[in-house]
């Protein structure tokens, strides 16, 4: 089919107006303009690339961390209706033993296409920034414990977050880098140097950058600065009005202009209603849309990627750089080669914003969603 739009979000450009061919589950041309043969229909609005939201626990009312199919699925179709078509399912922290069986659970169902991948965050984590993890249950990462969850993970598991001052912590760095997998660097106390070493040795993301690590100061930087300033580091933020204060999403857009890569950090309540929750062994509750434990802490938020980009937008982001870092940004920092841009050869995942950019139509691998 031959579809025209009033606006198209490319890499590098934005068409207006554009067309984009799709052939059976991908984009095979896009150009600028009126197409070369008559099109199947016009899209009112922007088309940009299906989302990429490579950190989320949950939504729809259900939850990854429960390790269940059914559930899982549950979680991929709420963010799909709001226009993630790629998605990463992240474990928060728990006994080894029951990563172990969800990371498997998962795993089959990134091999059936319904996820993107699969995110421990944790058990390897600083215990003075636990956020909404069961501190009980973190450790330092022995040799033993990395080896079972990389065994059960597969080519399935496509990020580790790790604090790197923990005991051992450079070492697994390198070993889960060296396999292939992407790490993370946060819910962290590490110093500059520290977060500087963890890169040397193979972490290349800032796992929601701002939240649960070492905060900035003048005479001890702390990790944010190390993230921030190495190129080699793609940079999350949660954009939803809660974790991240406007100014500080636009420091971080100023420092990183081309390696921001927009996360949801969704829990169950995203595209769901508030009421209580669980987050792993976490007890969460949800009211007005922020959710918290009991103690008051952020457990994750209830955002979609779609509203991630409308804050962001709002904060100063222009709709380009907003798009950017919720579609090519994530993809390229986990090797999503398939995903994230309006170009030929890739697959037809395709998102219409209208004015309000509210999401109007979906399109996953090449068929309209509803």
């Amino acid at each position: 089919m031959i579809l025209t739009a009033d606006r198209i979000v490319t890499p590098g450009r934005t068409l207006a107006p554009g067309w984009v061919r799709v052939e059976s589950d991908r984009i095979d041309e896009v150009g600028e303009g009126s197409p070369h043969s008559p099109a199947d229909g016009h899209l009112t609005g922007t088309l940009v690339p299906g989302f990429v939201d490579v950190h989320c626990h949950g939504g729809g009312g259900a939850s990854f961390t429960v390790g269940d199919a059914d559930e899982t699925t549950q979680v991929a179709a709420a963010h799909l209706r709001h226009g993630t078509t790629s998605l990463v399912a992240s474990l928060v922290t728990d006994e080894v033993s029951q990563l172990e069986r969800h990371v498997r659970v998962l795993g089959e169902l990134v091999t059936d296409g319904v996820l993107a991948g699969v995110h421990l965050e944790g058990p390897w984590l600083s215990r003075d920034f636990c956020g909404a993890h069961e501190p009980s249950l973190l450790r330092p990462p022995s040799p033993e414990d990395v080896a079972r969850l990389l065994a059960a993970g597969g080519d399935a598991l496509r990020m580790v977050t790790i604090a790197p001052e923990l005991d051992g912590a450079m070492d697994a760095i390198r070993r889960i880098a060296g396999s292939g997998i992407v790490v993370g660097v946060g819910h962290s106390d590490a110093t500059w140097e520290q977060a500087y070493e963890a890169i040397d040795a193979g972490a290349t993301v800032a796992t929601h950058l701002f939240n649960q690590i070492r905060g900035l100061h003048h005479r001890r930087p702390g990790p944010i600065a190390a993230l921030l300033e190495d190129e080699r580091v793609w940079v999350e933020l949660i954009s939803d009005g809660v974790h991240v204060h406007p100014a500080m999403l636009r420091l971080a857009r100023t420092s990183a202009p081309e390696r921001i890569m927009l996360v949801t950090d969704a829990m169950g309540a995203a595209a769901a209603d508030d009421g209580d929750y669980h987050l792993g062994p976490i007890h969460v509750q949800v009211r007005d849309g922020v959710a918290r434990t009991p103690s008051g802490a952020i457990a994750g938020s209830t955002l979609t990627m779609a509203g991630a980009v409308r804050h962001s937008v709002a904060s100063g982001f222009t709709l380009e750089q907003a798009v950017d870092a919720a579609t090519r940004a994530p993809a390229a920092a986990l090797g999503l080669t398939e995903v994230g841009r309006i170009e030929a050869g890739t697959r037809a995942d395709l998102v219409v914003l209208d004015g309000d950019l509210a999401v109007t139509a979906v399109m996953c691998r090449g068929v309209w969603e509803g």
